[in-house]
C-alpha cells in the first residue's frame, strides 16, 4: 500500500530548544550589559560527574558554526548543537539564595541526577 502526502501524519512540532524564566532573562540581561561583556552565552553540555552529563556554559562573541541560535526575552543565547537533543524543552532560571546563585535547568530528557546535582542523566 503506497501512502501519499495527503495520507501521511502530520510532523509533531517539537518544544522549543530552550526557554528563560523572567528571573533568568532579566540576569542574561544584566550579565550582557556589563562593560566587556562577551555578546552570547553558549550553552552545552560535557561529560563530567557521576551521573554523566553536566551544564557548560560559556561566554563568546562569536556565532559559531556549531551553534543553533536561541531568542527568547529578546535575548539571543548559543546552544551547541552537539547538545540540542539533550536539552530540547529545558527551561533555565535563575535562583540567588543566601548561600548561592546560579542558573538553574529543568531539563524533561533527564532521567535522573546525582546527589549533589552536579550531574545529570538522559
Amino acid at each position: 500500500m503506497r501512502m501519499s502526502v495527503t495520507d501521511a501524519k502530520p510532523a509533531r512540532t517539537l518544544p522549543p530548544l530552550l526557554r528563560l524564566t523572567d528571573a533568568a532573562a532579566e540576569r542574561l540581561r544584566s550579565l550582557y550589559a556589563r562593560p566587556g561583556a562577551k555578546r552570547y552565552l553558549r550553552i552545552g553540555v560535557r561529560t563530567r560527574g557521576c551521573s554523566g552529563l553536566s551544564y557548560d556554559l560559556s561566554y563568546t562573541d562569536e556565532i559559531g558554526p556549531n551553534d543553533e541560535v536561541v531568542v527568547d526575552h529578546d535575548l539571543t543565547l548559543l546552544v551547541d548543537r552537539r547538545a540540542a537533543l539533550f536539552l530540547i524543552g529545558t527551561v533555565m532560571d535563575w535562583r540567588a539564595d543566601a548561600l548561592s546563585s546560579g542558573f538553574t535547568f529543568v531539563n524533561p530528557n533527564e532521567k535522573g541526577r546525582c546527589g549533589c546535582g552536579e550531574s545529570f542523566h538522559v
